[in-house]
Order: C-alpha cells, then sequence, then structure tokens
C-alpha cells in the first residue's frame, strides 16, 4: 500500500460489519488510507484529531463483501468476518489494510504473514473462531417456559451472532435466547427469524419446575460418573476453561 496516500482523519463509524465495509469501499475509491478507525459509541472525544464520521452504506458494502469473495478468496472473507467479532484495538484499521492489500493481490494475501496487519487479522480470526467453536459445546440451554429454552455465556470475543445461526440450524423448531452478559446482548430465536437486541432492560423467567428436575438430575449422573482418583483439572480446564464454569449447569 506504499502508493496510497495517509490522511490525517480519524473515521467513526456505527460498528457494524456493513459500516466497516462501507469505510473499506470509501478508501480503496480514494486510495486513502486514514489514521485511525473507532467504533463511534466507544470513541473518547480528543480536540486533537480531526473527525469524519462514516454513515453505513448497504450497497456499497455488499460491493465490497461480494468484492471479498470474487477478488480475493472466500476465505479472506471469512478471516475478515470472524476478526472482526474479535476484542481487539485497532481491528478496524488492520482489517482495512488487510482487504484493500487484498483486492490488489488476490488469494496469496493469506500467505503474506510478514505484513504485520494481515498476520494480526489471521491472529483475530483465529481467537474469535476459536472461542465460537468451543461455546457450541458448552453452551447449556435451560428450559424457561413452553417450547422457551434460554442460554447465559460470557465470551471474550462478540460471537453471539454466529453462534446464534449454529443452534438456529441445529434447533430450528425451538425458540431460544443465548445471553451474553459480557455485552448486555441478547439472541432471541421465535423459529422464522432472530434479533440481537439490547438487554439491559430485559427480564430472565426462572427456568422450570421441570427443567429443576432434570438438572438436579444430570448433577446427580455428573457426580456418579465421575472417578475421583482420575480427576485431572489441569486437562478439565484445558477442555472447559474455568472462565466458562459460571454458565455450566454442573459447574465441576
Amino acid at each position: 500500500m506504499s502508493h496510497w496516500k495517509l490522511i490525517n482523519k480519524t473515521y467513526l463509524y456505527d460498528g457494524t460489519f456493513d459500516g466497516l465495509l462501507t469505510i473499506v469501499f470509501e478508501c480503496y475509491c480514494k486510495k486513502t488510507l486514514p489514521k485511525s478507525i473507532y467504533k463511534a459509541s466507544n470513541y473518547e472525544q480528543n480536540f486533537l484529531d480531526n473527525i469524519i464520521t462514516i454513515e453505513t452504506n448497504y450497497e456499497k458494502s455488499q460491493r465490497v463483501f461480494y468484492g471479498i469473495e470474487k477478488n480475493i478468496c472466500k476465505q479472506a472473507l471469512y478471516n475478515s468476518y470472524y476478526a472482526f467479532l474479535c476484542e481487539e484495538k485497532d481491528k478496524e484499521i488492520n482489517l482495512l489494510k488487510y482487504i484493500c492489500t487484498g483486492f490488489d493481490t488476490g488469494p496469496e494475501i493469506n500467505n503474506m504473514l510478514t505484513l504485520s496487519y494481515v498476520f494480526k487479522v489471521i491472529n483475530m480470526k483465529k481467537r474469535a473462531f476459536g472461542e465460537n467453536h468451543r461455546l457450541k459445546g458448552l453452551l447449556r440451554f435451560q428450559e424457561i417456559g413452553e417450547n422457551l429454552y434460554y442460554s447465559s455465556i460470557h465470551p471474550d470475543n462478540n460471537i453471539l451472532e454466529p453462534l446464534g445461526q449454529h443452534f438456529i440450524r441445529r434447533f430450528p423448531t425451538q425458540n431460544f435466547l443465548i445471553h451474553d452478559k459480557t455485552r448486555n446482548l441478547c439472541f432471541i430465536y421465535n423459529c422464522k427469524e432472530y434479533q440481537i437486541i439490547d438487554s439491559t432492560n430485559i427480564k430472565i423467567p426462572n427456568i422450570s419446575e421441570n427443567e429443576q428436575k432434570y438438572q438436579e438430575l444430570w448433577k446427580l449422573f455428573f457426580n456418579t460418573i465421575s472417578i475421583k482418583e482420575r480427576n485431572n483439572p489441569k486437562c478439565q480446564r484445558q477442555f472447559m476453561p474455568k472462565k466458562y464454569w459460571k454458565d455450566l449447569i454442573e459447574e465441576p
């Protein structure tokens, strides 16, 4: 990107993937690279910064979305999405550089790990994807109503949407809520569509009587099959990190 013009601007956007892809569109067309990019709600005002707010444009974001798949590769789109979900400082500027360089180099971008921003994007993708994969097995649903199930999670990364979509595919006829307590977000599915909403003012009902019985049976089973002499806390933490225990029914 040596031929690009560095500009003393700070871009603000709405924090969505479409919003970031809109910035990519604007920057690639003008061949300019801003000093920094921030989610508007997280930005701390600094009178030294020259602020420009980029409004999300879905037509532009879709052009970039399909452009990544067509002109770079599907893996680059996959990397970009999961890296965006990672909670990492300066992820936006690194993704901007990764995608724009990819448009010039094609699929080879994923092998250019000597470029710091490529290495960071690949690493961010691995962290978010890995946590999403881990929680597919650790997430516990609890019945809180007739055909209504609830689960709470405390993930390091913002993987609520891909996690929720995974369980839609697994339980398409089941109403459920997945509550990200770290970010106060709730993924709600009603057997037809889903939405992600702010959960600050949502009151979650207590578990049902049947659920209480099943939990007691599960804990009894869990404790019965465990072999005290073979207890290995270190191995257990490796497959089931302690930071996730608070959301488990059995809680080792």
